[in-house]
């Protein structure tokens, strides 16, 4: 079995291009653990190396039960590692396909609160999806099985969110403003993801594709609605509402707040969402330029013919 400093490695729970995590024992402590550990081909990576012990501080400082815990930090053969709770539950991503609406639902209330504490602490995720969400049936904020957020390493403070940054997240659950970087954004792409997320427990299936909405975007313009979920057996009336609103282009047209929309779908009848005013100069932008970035793509590819 191999040895991480004291942590004794047992099985491969996910691997990135960056790190890897294991489940794992700690014989000091008698307990299980999961241990996140930097790949081999970015450890002499400076700013990479920085990155992934800044998660570790991240995880660290945000104490809640809705957050993935750090415990231990440390470094073998010139690779650094952390070491977090293991949260026995799997991860929502086992669940899409698999669950009643009602079910789907108190999940996505779940996964918003979890997201709201990051907010609350000044933090933006950027990568929310099913795989970054873990499920823990015990030790619960509310019946049955909670949410945790994990995997901050594409996370940015919100106070610097605003600026131009590297483009970083899973296309399917990636708001067009932070596909395009235009104008920066704010906590309301992980709003979008969340919306994405829910779609997804309720069908079975992504709103739009593995390309998610930029490549919609480009192909049919801004405008472009979502599928809709009315009709559904057992999904409340007010839910397609709410995540036409949640999964628009238009930032200002979401729900302004994770727990805003958490709160709409607690809501009787699944929330009757209002959205405020679209901003037609906001959605104009986001369109030319997805249109821009289709072209260019469909250019090159043609190119390279």
């Amino acid at each position: 079995m191999q040895k991480l400093g004291r942590y004794l490695l047992e099985d491969r729970l996910g691997a990135g291009s960056f790190a890897t995590v294991w489940k794992a024992y700690d014989p000091e402590l008698d307990t299980q653990v999961a241990v996140k550990v930097l790949a081999d081909n970015w450890a002499s990576n400076a700013d990479v190396r920085e990155r992934f012990l800044a998660e570790a501080r991240l995880l660290r400082r945000i104490s809640s039960p809705r957050v993935v815990r750090v415990h231990d930090v440390g470094v073998q053969d010139d690779r650094p590692y952390f070491v977090m709770d293991y949260v026995r539950g799997g991860t929502l991503a086992e669940r899409i396909g698999h669950c009643r609406p009602a079910e789907a639902l108190r999940l996505a209330v779940e996964a918003g609160y979890a997201v709201q504490v990051l907010h609350d602490a000044g933090v933006v995720h950027r990568d929310i999806k099913p795989s970054n969400l873990l499920l823990d049936a015990g030790d619960t904020p509310a019946a049955g099985t909670a949410v945790l957020v994990a995997d901050l390493g594409s996370a940015k403070r919100l106070a610097d969110a605003s600026g131009l940054t590297v483009t970083t997240g899973t296309p399917a659950y990636m708001a067009p403003e932070q596909v395009f970087q235009t104008g920066g954004f704010d906590g309301r792409a992980d709003v979008y993801a969340l919306g994405v997320v829910t779609f997804e427990l309720l069908t079975g299936r992504k709103p739009f594709g593995p390309g998610g909405r930029a490549t919609l975007t480009a192909e049919r313009g801004p405008a472009s609605p979502p599928p809709t979920v009315h009709g559904r057996p057992g999904i409340p009336d007010g839910i397609d509402a709410l995540l036409r609103a949640t999964l628009s282009a238009d930032p200002e047209e979401r729900p302004r707040t994770a727990q805003a929309f958490a709160d709409a779908l607690l809501s009787p009848g699944g929330g009757e969402w209002t959205p405020a005013a679209s901003s037609g100069p906001a959605r104009l932008v986001v369109w030319l330029a997805a249109v821009v970035v289709f072209l260019v793509t469909a250019a090159l590819t043609w190119l390279a013919r």
